[in-house]
């Protein structure tokens, strides 16, 4: 789609040269500040050209109704002028400039800082609506399969109240949280019937369904925001002593987010009912991290796990939890 770019300017020789210069682009013009914002209510521009000089309502006004309000404040704004002082563009900066060019310009750099800045709106645009994809394909994931529906909700719960008994970074808490609710995302690239299979998996399909997390991180890959929690996703399955799985990781090797997501999803596992079981309590299920801690999973983390579900119904809990993404 060719990007829509609005030029504000009151004088006419201005608009002129940059429509000129500007034929890739779609282009929009107002001659003064108030056609500027029905303009940009009505077109929704990726960009504003806007000059601060204008008669009426100045671009420094229109600057601070577009970044106030929600629904525009994410549209890169270009000022141009002929005020040249650092006084102005430091003002110009406060309110919320994306960019500040002084007449007279160069076509050639309006054009190269404009690129810029869509390159980087376009970037923004696709973070935002990462979370959206993200409740899309947790929605699926417990569609596919509904003997694990809200798996990865109440393993988000465990891993995020973990997370924060060992970190007080936010954004840790944050990462873990979309990381378990993605962590079996691979199983969206299983074939069904093995994923729903009661009976015991024949070594072939055991070999299948080992590989979703590496599947997952293929399709976690195509999304930018999402790098960061790529590694937890692979190795959220290998154990402490070597012996898990895609990798052979051990002990400090794993990392530490997958060392997370490795005892909440065991956990939930443990703690809901399965075909071949019913399900374990949750002091049942605490032994057993306990009895396997140092084997299968980080033991000072099973140690805080632990510490964590003193005197609290952490099951409870997390079936009433509600992700935020």
């Amino acid at each position: 789609m060719v990007p829509k770019i609005l030029i504000v300017d009151d004088t006419i020789t201005n608009l002129g040269i940059l429509k000129k210069n500007l034929k890739e682009f779609s282009i929009f013009e107002a001659t003064d500040g108030r056609t500027a914002l029905k303009i940009i209510n009505a077109e929704h521009p990726d960009l504003i050209l806007l000059d601060i000089m204008m008669p009426g309502v100045d671009g420094h006004s229109v600057l601070s109704i577009i970044k106030n309000n929600e629904s525009t404040r994410h549209i890169p704004v270009m000022l141009i002028t002929s005020l040249d002082g650092i006084e102005d563009k430091l003002r110009s900066f406060e309110k919320g400039a994306d960019d500040f060019l002084t007449k007279p310009f160069n076509p050639l750099e309006v054009k190269a800082r404009i690129h810029s800045l869509l390159r980087v709106k376009a970037l923004q645009d696709e973070i935002a609506r990462i979370p959206f994809t993200l409740a899309s394909l947790v929605g699926r994931i417990e569609i596919r399969n509904p003997l694990t529906a809200r798996h990865g909700t109440r393993t988000a719960f465990y891993a995020e109240q973990l997370a924060k008994k060992i970190s007080h970074q936010t954004t840790d808490h944050e990462r873990i949280r979309i990381a378990a609710l993605l962590h079996d995302i691979g199983y969206l690239e299983i074939n069904d019937l093995i994923r729903k299979k009661t009976t015991p998996l024949t070594d072939e399909e055991l070999l299948e369904i080992k590989t979703h997390p590496v599947r997952g991180t293929d399709i976690c890959a195509a999304w930018p925001g999402t790098k960061y929690i790529i590694p937890w996703i692979r190795h959220h399955h290998e154990r402490y002593d070597g012996f898990g799985y895609p990798d052979g990781l051990a002990g400090a090797e794993i990392p530490i987010g997958a060392r997370i997501l490795s005892i909440a999803d065991a956990f939930d596992a443990l703690t809901t009912e399965r075909p071949y079981r019913k399900a374990y309590t949750q002091a049942e299920a605490l032994v057993i991290l306990l009895e396997n801690a140092g084997n299968q999973w980080d033991p000072d983390y099973v140690a805080l796990f632990c510490e964590l579900a003193e005197g609290t119904d952490l099951c409870a809990e997390a079936n009433v939890f509600q992700p935020e993404f």
